[in-house]
Order: C-alpha cells, then sequence, then structure tokens
C-alpha cells in the first residue's frame, strides 16, 4: 500500500540549509558553527551574529534540550491542518544554545512546562523532508 502524499506545507530546500536537512533524513541534528568563535547557530546564515566571521562549518549535536514555549492552535490557518485542531507548536533551545520551532512528535503530553527536558525525534514525510519533532525525555 503506498503512503498518501504529505498535504502540509513543507519546508523550502535551500541552499545554505542543506546540511541541516540532509542531517534530518539520516536522523541526525547538524547545526551551523562558528570557525572563528565556536558559536552554533540557527537557521543557516553566511555571517557569525557575534563575531562576523564569514567562516563556518555544521556540526551533529545531540538532539537534546528543554521546552521553551507552547503555543496551541485552535484555528486552521491551513486547511491541511483542519484535521489537527488543536495542535501545538513548540519552541525548544537544543542544548547547544540555539532555538528551533517544532511539534510535539506522537500525542502531545498532558503536561510539559517551561524548562522541561525534550528529545529529538525524526517524521519522515516525503521522499526529500524528514521533519524534526520533540517528545519528553522519558
Amino acid at each position: 500500500m503506498t503512503k498518501p502524499a504529505y498535504a502540509k506545507p513543507l519546508p523550502e530546500l535551500t541552499v545554505p540549509m542543506k546540511p541541516y536537512w540532509e542531517g534530518l533524513r539520516q536522523r541526525r541534528v547538524m547545526i551551523q558553527v562558528c570557525e572563528d568563535c565556536g558559536r552554533f547557530r540557527f537557521p543557516a546564515a553566511s555571517v557569525c551574529p557575534q563575531c562576523l566571521s564569514d567562516e563556518s562549518h555544521w556540526e551533529q549535536v545531540s538532539g537534546k534540550g528543554r521546552l521553551v514555549s507552547v503555543a496551541t492552535f485552535h484555528k486552521a490557518y491551513w486547511p491541511s491542518f483542519a484535521a489537527d485542531i488543536p495542535y501545538s507548536v513548540i519552541q525548544v533551545e537544543l542544548d547547544v544554545g540555539v532555538n528551533v520551532y517544532s511539534n510535539w512528535f506522537g500525542s502531545p503530553p498532558a503536561h510539559a512546562a517551561e524548562g522541561t527536558p525534550v528529545v529529538a525525534q525524526f517524521e519522515p514525510v516525503s521522499d526529500d523532508i524528514t521533519l524534526l519533532k520533540f517528545q519528553l525525555t522519558e
């Protein structure tokens, strides 16, 4: 049986973010790092906001972090989200200090407070795209 096509909006696969998306497809969280000051940054940028260096590389990080905030949507701003109402968008600070926005993996937890430890999960939605999602650390 063929898996139905993913109907929700998908991210653009831009050149600067290519290592991030390739990493997710391989079930790895890759984050850009400044060669000069060592600061992690996300999303990718051509210049470090800390020291203005234009030298960088990508490193695999643990995918562990802490919940910063949760916003619960009660309206479908895109028709493809109507079946998910209500759904949550979460902000996570990864252990390396960068913030990412995502969703819960599977069912949202009943209680998740600011600072709650979370861990990355990977949801393949097409041949090219795997989404980064999170669940509470067990």
